[in-house]
């Protein structure tokens, strides 16, 4: 089995099993406060694996985006490091859901009423390194009929979730999303520099086919 259908698979169980276990919920969330004050450095991690029993499609997203990219990024990095591949992508997924909390961990450490969760810090980081992987693969966005290239969806992506975190729109960790994309960018670059040449020769690629 892959890391990636594992990661998946355990995830949506726990986050299921958490459905009906309010406690294990309160347990596992994402709480600086709690994490600052009473040394609970597990929450860091663990809130990756649960969800809002409220909102499914937060957990089916996450786990769709995870499978979909993740597949890819996995069989990158084991083709890469055949004896290390798979320690890198669970170093990328777990430092992503750990880098992506870190601003909100500051900024919400003294607030004992701010709680998060769900995977989507962690997610975030393996599809950017599957951007910065394959730059020019196309992408399709829910109402948008036609592809996107990667490295597009990615600008619009980071453009989108910044203007969202400067005006706190909805319940959402736009700021983990952020953390996440950059974790997934430079932990990615950083085993393989040669990954930075070859995202802008795909580009130069992509948009020569213009022409």
């Amino acid at each position: 089995m892959s890391i990636t259908l594992l990661l998946v698979v355990v995830t949506i169980a726990i986050s299921i099993y958490g459905f009906s276990r309010p406690d294990l919920m309160a347990r596992w969330m994402f709480n600086p406060y709690l994490i600052f004050h009473n040394k609970q450095y597990y929450r860091f991690v663990s809130h990756a694996f649960i969800h809002d029993r409220n909102n499914l499609f937060h957990l089916l997203f996450n786990m769709f985006v995870l499978y979909e990219f993740g597949r890819n990024v996995e069989i990158f990095l084991r083709s890469g490091h055949p004896s290390m591949g798979w320690i890198l992508f669970l170093a990328l997924y777990f430092g992503g859901i750990v880098f992506s909390s870190l601003r909100d961990y500051e900024k919400q450490k003294n607030n004992p009423y701010y709680n998060a969760l769900g995977a989507s810090g962690a997610v975030s980081a393996v599809l950017f390194a599957h951007i910065l992987i394959y730059p020019a693969v196309p992408l399709y966005i829910m109402f948008i009929p036609i592809p996107i290239p990667s490295f597009v969806f990615g600008i619009l992506y980071l453009w989108l979730e910044n203007y969202l975190d400067k005006r706190e729109a909805g319940h959402i960790a736009h700021g983990a999303h952020i953390y996440g994309a950059i974790f997934g960018l430079i932990f990615t670059l950083f085993t393989d520099f040669s990954l930075l040449g070859n995202f802008f020769s795909q580009i130069a690629d992509y948009l020569a086919s213009f022409f």
